[in-house]
């Protein structure tokens, strides 16, 4: 039998090295839970996951901060964290089931527009309904974990609005006064619905 020549086993060597790397750098960006069932598929001896619960927050956490980058350009500086100013309960309470369902194909336990409704049953009380609401598009202005901002919006509240509301309107100059006061949009309209038009209260 013939010997193998060094050069040909380093090669060979080599190519293994790179594909591990190759292996481990492709499931780098997976979520734990892929990462975790790849991993023990090609090898032995992969530590178990950790509770449920932790993988929760931090799958979420990793994803808030990916959201706001997204929504705002920036990028977060590593380990300060996010500024946190408003928290939904289920988050802060880890019952990450009450809106996850990983059994579902998008991982939630109602379609998107019902699943809010789950909880705030009976939300819809006016006779003038705001759009994203009509249409349970609650993510249009609010983030479902943790936001910077007061109510989980995804930015200032007159942020939020001026986001949609681009049309020029006859009060323009009534409401350039008023935003010269620090007053914001829901100062005087309610942002979900009505018994008045435009929602005023």
């Amino acid at each position: 039998m013939e010997a193998r020549h060094p050069v040909r086993i380093f090669f060979h060597n080599l190519f293994n090295v790179m594909l591990l790397a190759l292996v481990v750098g492709a499931l780098s960006g997976c979520d734990p839970i892929t990462r975790h069932k790849a991993l023990t598929t090609l090898f032995d001896g992969v530590p178990s996951l950790p509770p449920p619960e932790q993988i929760c927050t931090d799958y979420a956490d990793k994803k808030v901060a990916e959201l706001r980058d997204e929504l705002t350009g920036k990028k977060t500086v590593a380990k300060t964290g996010p500024v946190t100013l408003s928290q939904h309960l289920p988050y802060v309470e880890k019952k990450c089931n009450d809106c996850h369902n990983k059994n579902n194909k998008d991982g939630l336990v109602a379609p998107r527009n019902q699943l809010c409704y789950v909880c705030h049953k009976d939300f819809i009380k006016g006779a003038y309904v705001h759009g994203p609401i009509a249409v349970a598009d609650c993510l249009a202005c609010h983030l479902p974990h943790t936001s910077a901002n007061t109510s989980l919006l995804k930015n200032g509240v007159s942020a939020v609005c001026a986001g949609c509301h681009k049309e020029k309107r006859v009060a323009d100059k009534m409401h350039d006064k008023l935003a010269a006061q620090q007053m914001v949009c829901t100062d005087c309209h309610d942002p979900h619905f009505g018994n008045l038009q435009y929602f005023l209260k």
